[in-house]
């Protein structure tokens, strides 16, 4: 039986791809769209190293695996399956086989792969590993993202809309539910490259205060803040937010940050936050979320191990309750997933559009673990693998909450 066959069996006969292997084994639909190269026994050795989707990342990242055709269409053809549903004589010829190439081809995982090290969710950790995802390069980015360089889901007029009005509609829908006005102040904790506070800045005429751990983040936050005139409204500090000392803040835009939180630290993250307002202020939450807590809270090792060290998601209903129960009265909630598989659709043809650039730019190995981690987050949100969503909270003034009778947004 050839390698080809093997994995076919592993993913079914009717998986509707084409699957060749280095031993001219072939398998599946021949001549389909997307074909599923195993180019080397060094597939093999990851998959006896670490069997399940680690090994299989470890050989795609390695280029020892390869796709031909679209990332997210050959993602799509795989049923979901893990090592352990293969039935028990099916794994016992695979640990065979695999004994073997492990034997004669050892292999390490990929020098991308990042281990984090010392206490969880300490300030120094969270620093590191804050600085492995996001510190890559700039110029990557501008890539990836596009003009806005936000790194958030975006949200989507209409489904034909582009990238860049669907980003700015996100920013423009965060500043309504906090009900922005000219000379409030907000705070952005997590900014990224500080999209939400030029935004606030530039069509709010709001003073905005953005903060982020990635050091190459604020270096260009910064320069573009200065470029686009908006300096004396807008500033970024390369700066852990639990190092924040202003108080008094009118508003608080938290947009991808509580992923990297943990859930052990939620009460501390709100009811920080919440310390930040003045009576009446709002805090705009927004972050990827699992549909239930059946499974925990900590992602598959692929993407802990390549893209984002020590990030948690929580359930919606675990956020809701924190910050019910640190300082906020909970007055909306929606759930944006459709809009986050739109904008990894987005995201994804950028890098193909810049792929040699971005090769040469991070290496090969990052921009492969990038291809395939961003296409896998695609059918994750299409799929209610994960949800997007947007939790807005009031710290009451006694028990008056400033708020409208009904959304004005």
């Amino acid at each position: 039986m050839g390698w080809a066959e093997v994995f076919t069996r592993i993913l079914g006969s009717d998986v509707s791809l084409e699957i060749r292997a280095f031993d001219g084994s072939r398998a599946g639909r021949a001549g389909a769209d997307v074909c599923v190269e195993i180019r080397s026994p060094l597939a093999l050795s990851h998959l006896a190293a670490a069997p399940g989707e680690l090994g299989l990342a470890r050989a795609y990242v390695t280029g020892a695996i390869e796709v031909h055709g679209d990332m997210h269409t050959a993602l799509t053809a795989f049923p979901s399956v893990a090592l352990n549903d293969i039935p028990p004589s099916l794994r016992r010829e695979l640990a065979v086989k695999l004994a073997g190439y492990r034997l004669w081809w050892p292999v390490r995982p990929p020098e991308v792969e990042h281990r984090p090290r010392g206490w969880r969710h300490s300030k120094r950790r969270d620093r590191k590993s804050i600085s492995y995802h996001y510190d890559v390069s700039n110029r990557f980015y501008e890539w990836v993202l596009g003009p806005s360089m936000a790194y958030t889901c975006a949200v989507y007029p209409e489904a034909t809309s582009t990238l860049e009005e669907a980003q700015f509609t996100k920013h423009d829908l965060v500043a309504r539910k906090l009900g922005l006005q000219e000379g409030m102040r907000l705070l952005d904790v997590g900014c990224g490259w500080g999209g939400m506070v030029m935004h606030a800045a530039e069509h709010y005429g709001v003073r905005a205060l953005g903060v982020t751990l990635s050091r190459q983040q604020a270096q260009w936050a910064q320069k573009t803040i200065a470029e686009r005139g908006l300096a004396d409204l807008a500033e970024i500090r390369h700066l852990d937010y639990r190092e924040v000392t202003e108080t008094g803040f009118d508003a608080v835009s938290s947009i991808g940050l509580t992923e990297h939180i943990g859930q052990a630290q939620l009460p501390g993250y709100f009811s920080f936050l919440a310390g930040k307002l003045r009576p009446g202020g709002r805090l705009l939450n927004h972050c990827i979320t699992r549909p239930d807590g059946s499974h925990g809270s900590r992602p598959g090792k692929f993407i802990a191990r390549y893209v984002f060290p020590d990030g948690e998601l929580e359930p919606v209903g675990t956020l809701v309750s924190a910050m019910n129960d640190n300082g906020f009265e909970v007055r909306h909630e929606e759930n944006l997933r459709e809009h986050y598989a739109l904008t990894l659709a987005g995201w994804c043809r950028n890098l193909e559009e810049h792929w040699d650039e971005a090769v040469a730019e991070v290496s090969f190995d990052r921009a492969r673990v990038w291809r395939l981690y961003m296409a896998a987050c695609q059918l994750g949100f299409e799929r209610n693998i994960v949800q997007l969503h947007q939790v807005l909270g009031v710290r009451l003034d006694d028990t008056d909450a400033h708020y409208p009778l009904r959304p004005t947004w």
